[in-house]
């Protein structure tokens, strides 16, 4: 399954023609056997894309109470954005803020600050 989400984003000719449907599809059967956190979060990302950023919301809000990821840098990326996509600019900043501050990547904080920033300003990131 995971060697089909890569082929699904290697072969999508850009990222708005990612085949987001198939690729939750494939991460809802990956997370049913087996059930991870970091797959939950893949998965929510996945149909954040396929079906809007309050669907995947809801599912990465489980993995948030969970509470087993909290010093994972990719939870609180996707969370930011997905709120930024959903309008919720504040929240957005919050959850930006901790992906800085759980990150101990240079490069990873950089890109994360900039996209922090683009979210301030509105910008798409």
């Amino acid at each position: 399954m995971q060697a089909a989400v890569a082929a699904l984003h290697a072969q999508a000719p850009s990222f708005a023609a990612t085949d987001w449907p198939q690729i939750a599809a494939l991460y809802g059967e990956l997370y049913r056997r087996t059930p991870t956190p970091a797959v939950a979060v893949n998965r929510a990302v996945a149909v954040g894309f396929a079906e809007g950023a309050a669907a995947g919301l809801a599912l990465l809000d489980a993995v948030v109470v969970e509470g087993f990821l909290a010093a994972y840098v990719p939870l609180h990326a996707a969370r930011a954005d997905l709120l930024r996509r959903a309008g919720d600019a504040p929240a957005a900043d919050v959850a930006y803020a901790a992906a800085i501050a759980a990150s101990q990547n240079a490069a990873q904080r950089t890109d994360l600050e900039r996209r922090r920033a683009a979210s301030r300003s509105g910008l798409r990131v």
